[in-house]
Parts: structure tokens; sequence; C-alpha cells
């Protein structure tokens, strides 16, 4: 039999798993084509001669959009952990790894969506690196930035930020509610809410006075592990980023009777040149982009 024809014979070239992995994590072929410096017709190309190689249909498509098919998934992880090898690889063999001790600031939702999976890659690559984290509110993170204390921040807004500030991804903001707690409508919404200031506070409380909602704050905290513990009481409705709605908690939606809140977006402000701030902003994106919280 002719190996070149044979699915099990067959190479996955790095390049095309490289394609692969961008389109998914783009979200379609132009976006892609734009990140990869290449026209949208080479990358259909491309995903054509991946799924020849692998002998199988990854993407069903339509004009508009497409969905991962059953191989297509199955080929997504065994790419990231491909792809993620080799640039260890690479990074190993060049002696590229990086020293001493980077100084983070992160919101406490962002830390808890892809610290200990970013911290392992991180070390993996980076061993002689060290990370000194101060969790906190992005607002002071910032201002702790400026004074030149953290060489990189990650934090949310719910609004577009200057230049200075990397979009990594959006998320959908929702309320979260006890999963297993009747939701009745009340004259005044009970709100779990961060101390001020706080970018999730301030969308709930605009979006329940642009529909005439009021609203009282039955629960107050720094921690997001207690407003969501107060969410899944049943004891207050507590705005988060999707990814952080976990088992016990449902998202509360129009049918609810509760308004559409904006998107979450998560940056990275990194006013340090040195490689391993970089290093490590371009592993929080690809931990983003694996979770699919990349739009």
């Amino acid at each position: 039999m002719d190996a070149s024809n044979d699915p099990a014979g067959a190479v996955l070239d790095l390049t095309l798993l490289r394609t692969f992995l961008e389109v998914i994590d783009c979200g379609g072929f132009a976006l892609a084509a734009d990140r990869l410096a290449l026209t949208p017709s080479a990358v259909s190309g491309h995903i054509k001669r991946l799924e020849s190689a692998a002998g199988a249909t990854l993407l069903d498509r339509t004009t508009r959009s497409f969905e991962l098919t059953s191989a297509g998934e199955t080929l997504y992880t065994y790419a990231r952990n491909i792809v993620e090898l080799e640039r260890e690889a690479r990074a190993r063999l060049s002696g590229a790894r990086l020293k001493g001790r980077l100084r983070v600031g992160s919101s406490e939702d962002f830390a808890g969506a892809w610290l200990a999976e970013v911290l392992q890659a991180f070390h993996r690559t980076h061993p002689a690196a060290s990370i000194e984290l101060k969790v906190g509110i992005t607002a002071d993170l910032l201002r702790h930035q400026a004074r030149g204390k953290l060489d990189v921040v990650f934090g949310k807004q719910c609004a577009r930020v200057p230049d200075d500030g990397e979009l990594l991804w959006e998320e959908e903001l929702v309320w979260a509610w006890g999963d297993d707690k009747p939701w009745r409508q009340v004259p005044q919404v009970p709100l779990a809410v961060f101390p001020e200031p706080c970018v999730y506070r301030e969308a709930a409380i605009a979006a329940l006075a642009q529909a005439g909602r009021a609203w009282r704050p039955v629960f107050e905290s720094a921690s997001m592990a207690g407003c969501l513990a107060a969410a899944q009481a049943g004891f207050a409705v507590a705005p988060v980023a999707r990814s952080q709605l976990r088992d016990g908690l449902r998202a509360l939606s129009a049918h609810d009777g509760m308004p559409g809140l904006p998107p979450a977006r998560f940056y990275a402000y990194a006013r340090s040149a040195e490689p391993a701030a970089q290093a490590l902003v371009a592993a929080v994106r690809q931990t983003g982009q694996r979770r699919r919280f990349a739009r």
C-alpha cells in the first residue's frame, strides 16, 4: 500500500497543525489568516491538506461558520500538545532559559482562570525564573505598576482600554445564581459584588439601571469565592465571567427577567520588555485560546 495515501502512514505537518489551531482559536479562517500573515485561501488549503493527512473531516463548514467534528476535537487536543512540546524543545535546545524574579499582578478571577496551568507550562520552559504574584483589583494593580512595583498586570475591563493594554480574550458576563435555587422576581435584585471600584459591579449596576430594575448590595466581598458562594446559596446574584461558573451555579437570562451584560475583556499590561514578561503574556494568551475564551 502507498503510505502517502494511507492516513496511518501520513505525517501531520507542524505548519498545518499550527494553522488548524489558529482557525479554531480565532474562530474563523479570515482572522487566522491575519494572524498567520496568509491569505484565507492558503489557510483553507492548509486545512484540506491536514484533513487529507489525517484521513478524516476535521471541520463541518458552512458559508458563514464551522464546527469541529469528533475527529477535529480529538486532533485539536493532540495538536495543542504537539505544538507546545515543539516550542518547549526549541527553547531548551537554544538555551533560552529565562532567569530572575518576575513581579506579576492579577485580578482574582483572572488568576483562577489561568494561574495553575500557565505556571506549569512557564516553569517547564523556564525553570530558573521565579514569579512574585500580587492578587487584587485591576485599577489598584495598575497603580502599583505605574510606581514600578509590578512588571506585568493581568486584569479585566468591561470597555475598550488604551493601546498600552493587550486584549487577550473576551468572555460573556453573566448573572450567577444557585443551580438548585428558584429565582423569583423581587422588587430589588440582591447583589453579591466586589467592593468599589470593580468593573463587574459597575457593569451590573448600569445594566439594572438601564432596565429600570432596583437593586441592593446584600453581600460584599473582595473574594471571588465568597461572591460565588453567596450566589450558590441563593443569597444574592453575582455578576461574573462565564468561565467562573462551576458546579452548583447557573446563569440567569432574559427569561428570568435579568438584563444583558457587556462582555468582560481580559487584558495584559506588560510595561517591561524583559523576555520573561513577554513569555508569561504569551503563555496566558495561549491558555485562553486553548480554553476557548478567545473570540
